[in-house]
């Protein structure tokens, strides 16, 4: 290029183009010795074909070490291939030369920040949407004709060939959905910082419109994104799965199958731009998280010496190459999941990963309560949970109730709670009638009187049979609430105000009435009641989910597993195990008070001036 970019910039072939791109990456997003790294892990694993220097899709998968178990390598090569043609949409797939990965690795690891700045999040999942989805054939039978008058003056691709089915920027550009003067901001931006919106003008527009992800595609590589939430940048993906299990993978499919079920692809053929666009923003803040330090692989020197290139004779005599330290010898790592539950396992972990941040989560989580362990009782409860000063997160599974109870007990929860006029989320003839729900608490458990705790960081989800994700609202501050009263026992839940006693003078028990996004577990835990009505009102947003848009619902179920996890790691919990031990000592010094007057209305004043005891009541107050 030369001093007068602006000239020259329409001038310029494709290729230049994007060559010109590429080393704006390199110069704005990388450090001299992470660009070093790059050309290195590039050359020394490169294809050589009619003097092009290319990664084919089995290196790039044998670099990243996807496991062929999972089947993911065409559907991460497919994403390279379109993002090695920013930003220009037609040269996709591209040819994945180390101009090509290094946009690939730029992007995928969001480096691109120091080129292109506005709505950088947003823009970078419709990238993201753009490398896995197609142009479906289905919905082109109405644009055909359309498309055949068009394809003659449309760039040609890459030499790596056609397919049956497209990218989805092979769509003709309709011009009719209000999203379109946004749909290339990120490939304006690019080509703006290289005063190239010209050779945009001419050809370069896309479209997201009209295509969509197949289902089988991004379940695979949604399985590959649970395996892979927890992984740091220098980590190698063999150390997370050393050995896939067919339980492990079974494990995977059936969880990821969970989250796509969020996109409604039960009855679509795939995921369109509207529904992703959704569901992702409002459920899976994180699902592609893992991506960025699975990428960044290319930047670290792994297995063999960069510095030997420093005396090698065919490089220039005057270039100066970084020198690459040795790696340091690590300690052995904390394990992710110390000690898997019942409900929370590795996998379900990750899917939490999902939308609450993994650095609240991975190697940080301690076992608080379970209630096949430690009873389920309010007080059990209470004594794992209440001590611990850092969020938590509550996860409860059960059965789906039958509509005419089948027992006494069912019979009195029936009794405590409001004619049943919703249906349940899953039919009762469904092979699977398990429900897992939970909550983040992010702040400390305590009794409520008259009022909740908690505040506007909890969470209320769904993990299982549909992933969804409910946040808290402006319209009722009632979070969480948490009671064990003798007199009306109500048991704990959120988002509703706390259970009020019956007026009924024969009536011993609270009268619960659910707002309209809820969980209640009674007081026994052993019955909880999921409510969801689609018009909101209470402390939780309705479900955002469009294959949940305008449904209610009301789940009651019988509880098989409850359990309470502590965010925080070991200083939340030496904290918890000091406490204990506090009020062990308090307990027992109060058992062993003798003061051996031999008058027990006299030792009982002497109590009391010592404030040991009041008149109130006859034990010791903390």
């Amino acid at each position: 290029m030369g001093q007068d970019s602006s000239h020259e910039a329409p001038h310029l072939t494709l290729e230049q183009l994007s060559h010109a791109i590429a080393q704006r990456f390199a110069e704005k997003s990388y450090s001299p010795l992470e660009l070093y790294c790059f050309k290195s892990v590039f050359r020394s694993l490169a294809d050589t074909e009619s003097g092009v220097r290319y990664w084919s899709e089995s290196t790039l998968c044998r670099f990243l070490e996807l496991p062929d178990a999972l089947g993911v390598g065409p559907v991460v090569f497919q994403m390279a291939s379109y993002l090695g043609a920013f930003p220009l949409p037609s040269q996709a797939p591209a040819i994945l030369t180390q101009d090509a990965l290094l946009k690939v690795v730029t992007i995928l690891t969001e480096r691109y920040g120091a080129v292109v700045k506005k709505k950088g999040r947003e823009l970078w999942l419709r990238e993201i949407y753009r490398s896995l989805a197609i142009y479906d054939r289905g919905i082109r039978e109405g644009v055909q004709n359309k498309e055949k008058e068009k394809a003659n003056k449309m760039p040609q691709g890459s030499a790596l060939g056609s397919k049956t089915l497209g990218f989805a920027i092979d769509a003709p550009d309709e011009g009719d959905d209000e999203e379109g003067e946004e749909d290339d901001e990120l490939v304006l931006a690019a080509l703006d910082s290289m005063d190239a919106i010209e050779a945009f003008k001419h050809g370069e527009q896309s479209n997201v419109h009209h295509s969509i992800i197949p289902t089988d595609n991004f379940l695979k590589l949604v399985e590959l994104l649970l395996l892979i939430a927890p992984i740091d940048a220098q980590q190698s993906l063999a150390t997370l799965a050393p050995e896939l299990s067919d339980e492990r993978i079974e494990e995977l499919r059936e969880t990821a199958n969970i989250i796509l079920s969020s996109f409604g692809v039960e009855h679509h053929p795939g995921v369109t731009y509207r529904t992703f666009n959704t569901v992702i923003s409002s459920c899976l803040p994180y699902l592609f998280n893992g991506l960025n330090p699975l990428f960044e692989h290319f930047l670290f020197a792994k297995d063999f010496d960069l510095s030997k290139h420093k005396s090698d004779p065919t490089s220039p005599a005057k270039e100066a190459h970084p020198v690459i330290p040795q790696p340091k010898a690590v300690a052995e790592p904390e394990p992710i999941l110390r000690h898997p539950g019942e409900i929370l396992n590795l996998t379900v972990l990750n899917q939490l990963s999902f939308f609450i941040p993994g650095n609240s989560l991975f190697r940080r989580l301690r076992p608080l309560y379970s209630g096949n362990t430690h009873g389920f009782s309010m007080g059990s409860f209470e004594k794992q949970v209440f001590n611990w000063r850092a969020p938590t997160i509550l996860l409860v599974q059960g059965r789906l109730l039958h509509s005419t109870p089948s027992s006494t007990r069912e019979r009195a929860l029936q009794d405590m709670l409001p004619p049943k006029r919703h249906p349940n989320s899953i039919s009762e003839t469904s092979a699977n009638q398990t429900l897992t729900y939970g909550a983040y608490v992010p702040t400390q458990w305590k009794h409520t009187g008259k009022s909740c705790f908690g505040d506007s960081s909890a969470i209320l989800f769904q993990l299982s049979p549909t992933h969804d994700v409910f946040s808290t609202s402006a319209f009722s501050t009632d979070y969480i609430y948490f009671n064990k009263s003798p007199t009306h026992p109500t048991g704990l839940g959120l988002g509703s105000p706390i259970p009020t006693q019956s007026a009924s003078h024969t009536s011993s028990h609270s009268v619960f009435r659910p707002s309209p996004v809820s969980l209640h577990l009674d007081d026994a835990l052993e019955f909880g009641i999921f409510t969801h009505l689609s018009e909101g009102g209470g402390s939780f947003h309705p479900s955002k989910l469009p294959c949940r848009k305008g449904k209610d619902w009301q789940d009651r179920f019988e509880i098989e597993s409850l359990e309470v996890w502590g965010c925080g790691g070991d200083e939340v919990a030496e904290a918890q195990r000091r406490e204990w031990a506090w009020q062990e000592r308090e307990a027992e010094a109060r058992r062993r008070i003798n003061l051996g007057t031999g008058d027990q209305e006299l030792d009982r004043e002497l109590l009391k001036m010592a404030g040991i005891i009041s008149d109130s009541r006859s034990g010791g107050s903390m």
